[in-house]
Order: structure tokens, then C-alpha cells, then sequence
């Protein structure tokens, strides 16, 4: 089950985003991300117990309309090899697990695979704050694709009408800076002939 730390991070997760993800081609807010806030997401757990692995939406409160973007990211103790540059989101000192390596989810081999079992039915997403505590609010509609897929994860969030979510979509929730709640998907599934695109727009595991 997933073990939040009650610790610091320095810089904090924030303060990289606020670097990172205006340098990002999907990025849809202002040129810099100075007013960024978390508003939701959930974690996964790593089988291993060697990877962090959480989804976290973080809204951009500074354009007029307040945009939504989901970043799914891997803690790490020690670099990931094999990944392009812009693959890190930046590295952070833990109070507890000491230098972690950040980095965006759709590269790191643990967090796809994890992504593409809880497609499946066969992981359980966690509380993005509280220890050992599974999120209901994360839902899998329908069924996936027999054989394999790929998943591909929306890296601007938008509120969708839940009557009309396709099967096979991953929906939670986030909360505007007004404190409106919002619900959309955050992922969907495709037979893997149909997917298409490059990993850091979304495209995801090999499942």
C-alpha cells in the first residue's frame, strides 16, 4: 500500500512543475506557472516498493480560465536510465528518503506498467495524501480491449459529462481554485494498433 511521508521536499514538486511544465508542447496555460496549485490526483503502488508513483493534477490559476493539467511522475532514489533529458522534471532532497529523482511518468517503465494493471482491473489507486488508504473516487468505466493496448493519458483535463464516458476511460476528480468540484477522464484505453503519438503527450504503456 502507498506510505505517504510527512516530511519536506526541497525544491518542492511545485516549485519544479512551476520550471518544467510551461517548457512542455501540451502545456496550455500562462508562459510561466507561478500560480500553480495542486487540485487532485491519486497514487499507484510500485509491486516492488522501489518507485514512488503518483498522478497529480495541478491547476494554473493564472490565466483568466483556470487550466487543469494531470502529471504523472516517478520518485526515484537514483536516475533512470535510457530516458531522454526532458524526461526529468528535476531532482528534490526528501527529509526522510534523502536526493529523489523526479520524473515524468510516461517514461519511467514502473509507472506505465502499473498504469496499464489498473486499467486492467489489477491495481488499486491509492490516496494521493494518506497512507495505506485505497481512493473509490478513481474509477475504471467499462471494460479494455482484449489483448493488448495502449493507454493514453489526457494531459489537459477537462470536466466531462460522466453519462457520456467511453468505456474504457479512467475518471477521478479535482477541484477548481474556487473550490469547485470537476470530474473528466484522465486516460483512456485503445487496441494497440489504433495508438499513436509520442510518450510526453501521453501515449502510454504496452499493456
Amino acid at each position: 500500500m502507498a506510505s505517504v511521508h510527512r516530511t519536506t521536499m526541497t525544491p518542492t514538486k511545485l516549485e519544479l512543475l512551476s520550471d518544467w511544465l510551461p517548457k512542455r508542447s501540451w502545456y496550455a496555460g500562462d508562459t510561466y506557472a507561478s500560480d500553480l496549485v495542486v487540485a487532485g490526483g491519486f497514487r499507484l503502488d510500485d509491486p516492488e516498493g522501489q518507485v514512488g508513483i503518483e498522478f497529480m493534477v495541478v491547476v494554473d490559476a493564472g490565466p483568466r480560465e483556470p487550466v487543469a493539467h494531470l502529471v504523472p511522475m516517478s520518485y526515484r532514489g537514483a536516475e533512470l536510465e535510457g530516458v531522454p533529458g526532458e524526461a526529468l522534471i528535476g531532482t528534490s532532497q526528501h527529509g526522510v528518503l534523502g536526493t529523489r529523482w523526479i520524473y515524468d511518468g510516461m517514461y519511467d517503465p514502473v509507472v506505465t506498467a502499473q498504469l496499464g494493471a489498473l486499467m486492467r482491473g489489477g491495481a488499486t489507486p491509492q490516496h494521493r495524501s494518506v497512507s495505506d488508504t485505497p481512493d473509490p473516487t478513481v474509477v475504471v468505466h467499462g471494460g479494455v480491449p482484449g489483448g493488448g493496448f495502449d493507454v493514453r493519458v489526457n494531459r489537459v483535463l477537462r470536466p466531462a459529462d460522466s453519462t457520456r464516458t467511453p468505456s474504457g476511460s479512467l475518471v477521478a476528480g479535482w477541484t477548481w481554485p474556487d473550490g469547485t468540484a470537476a470530474r473528466g477522464v484522465f486516460a483512456t484505453v485503445a487496441p494497440r494498433e489504433e495508438a499513436v503519438g509520442n510518450p510526453s503527450y501521453g501515449s502510454g504503456p504496452h499493456a
